[in-house]
């Protein structure tokens, strides 16, 4: 708001204010009565005059100073300058009009009944007071309309842009730019506003570029780890068949057990970048039901399935992710359960229906739908290893194949639903 615009507004509204008042207070002073010598002159006339006044049987007459009426000794009307005067005493009496005699030959004959201009005089007043102060008001309205009108314009509507251009960029939309405009109040920053935005914009780009380059390093590192990872478990199993060494036999097999939890860690780290750079491939195609039972034992190293009852069906799938989503589920009962696992399978609607049942305890229901989120691990996990990244790659991955990963405690333990389409 200017405060220009606000002074001038004020001294004019001030300045109108003053002319009107000034008007109303010098208006016309009414009188009650014209002058008294003109009405002693109209009574002389009147009274010379009034055999030939008396036949005029109330007719009206020119008189050019003021309105008057004459009436005879009975009342009767003579005549009067215009219609709407007094024509009775008693009327022209509560008028509080001029009532004079008027004698003829020493003897009266008539009253003249001057009509009092006092309470038209006041009425024009009052009309004149009104007009000029509903001008005034019409005034004062116009321009008030026009700097709402402007207000809107220049103040409320570019305000309301950029409150908009605020809220999509807080929303992350960088890429739509600020309407220049710098006609309005807020113009000589609107400009600003959108260097802002590019300048965000900007830092967004490089940020999400130095992220992906060190997803891309960690997944470069993550695949190099496994090469030598491998080369020791090589080394430890050879070594094992050679040496005669209880002793030997033991470190190695410690050996060769930590590179197993290397590799798997290195894994799930290798897939999880790769998920988050969305390179985590997956090609499905029509898989046997009967392929599940064979990678079931193939994952079951401490054959700890003692039942796998899987229904004959032909599925939905891909197959290399299927070896890694159930090796991640039998693998998370060997660590958190460490009881036997029972494998059942049954059909709903259009699914296929494989389910994972342990007798380990389960999770805290309120943490059922945590264990499949990245990083995050129940609270049974505590002293134990892993990243918490497992249950949530096999989430993904039966997604990406139209499929679906559902977990819940089973009474005594903790269940793994694994859903497939028929084909």
């Amino acid at each position: 708001m200017k405060t220009r615009f606000i002074t001038i507004y004020a001294v004019i509204f001030a300045a109108i204010s003053a002319v009107i008042c000034g008007m109303i207070l010098n208006g016309r002073d009414s009188t009650l009565s014209p002058h008294t010598t003109e009405i002693n002159r109209l009574l002389i006339s009147l009274g010379e005059n009034w055999d030939s006044i008396s036949a005029g049987n109330g007719s009206m007459i020119e008189y050019s100073d003021f309105d008057f009426t004459v009436i005879d000794m009975n009342g009767d009307l003579l005549f009067a300058t215009r219609q709407g005067l007094s024509e009775t005493l008693s009327a022209a009496t509560s008028h509080y009009d001029i009532i004079r005699d008027i004698e003829h030959d020493g003897e009266i004959v008539g009253r003249l009944m001057v009509y009092n201009t006092y309470e038209d005089e006041q009425k024009a007043e009052r009309k004149r007071a009104a007009v000029m102060i509903g001008g005034m008001a019409a005034l004062m309205l116009a321009v008030s309309v026009c700097y709402f009108i402007f207000l809107k314009k220049r103040v409320v509507e570019p305000f309301g842009k950029l409150r908009g251009f605020a809220e999509s960029v807080a929303a992350g939309d960088l890429e739509t730019p600020l309407e220049m405009d710098r006609g309005n109040i807020f113009g000589a920053f609107t400009e600003s506003f959108d260097i802002m935005r590019e300048e965000l914009k900007s830092s967004r780009l490089r940020e999400e570029t130095a992220v992906k380059s060190r997803k891309e390093m960690i997944a470069e590192l993550s695949h190099d780890i496994k090469t030598p990872v491998a080369s020791i478990k090589a080394m430890t199993d050879f070594m094992m068949l050679t040496t005669d060494s209880k002793e030997q036999q033991e470190t190695l097999t410690s050996i060769n057990s930590k590179a197993d939890r290397i590799d798997k860690l290195v894994s799930n780290l290798f897939h999880a970048t790769l998920e988050e750079l969305e390179q985590l491939e997956v090609h499905t195609e029509e898989i046997s039901s009967a392929e599940l039972s064979v990678i079931i034992a193939e994952s079951d190293h401490l054959k700890k399935v003692i039942k796998s009852e899987i229904k004959e069906c032909v599925i939905i799938a891909d197959k290399l992710r299927l070896e890694q989503i159930v090796g991640n589920i039998i693998s998370n009962s060997y660590k958190y359960a460490d009881r036997e696992i029972t494998v059942t399978s049954r059909f709903e609607e259009k699914c296929f229906i494989m389910e994972f049942a342990d007798k380990g305890g389960g999770v805290p229901e309120t943490e059922i739908e945590l264990v499949t989120e990245k990083f995050r691990r129940g609270s049974n996990s505590e002293g134990k290893d892993g990243s918490g990244i497992g249950l949530y790659i096999s989430k993904y991955l039966m997604n990406r194949m139209g499929g679906e990963l559902v977990c819940r405690n089973n009474g005594e333990g903790f269940t793994v639903e694994l859903r497939f389409l028929l084909a």
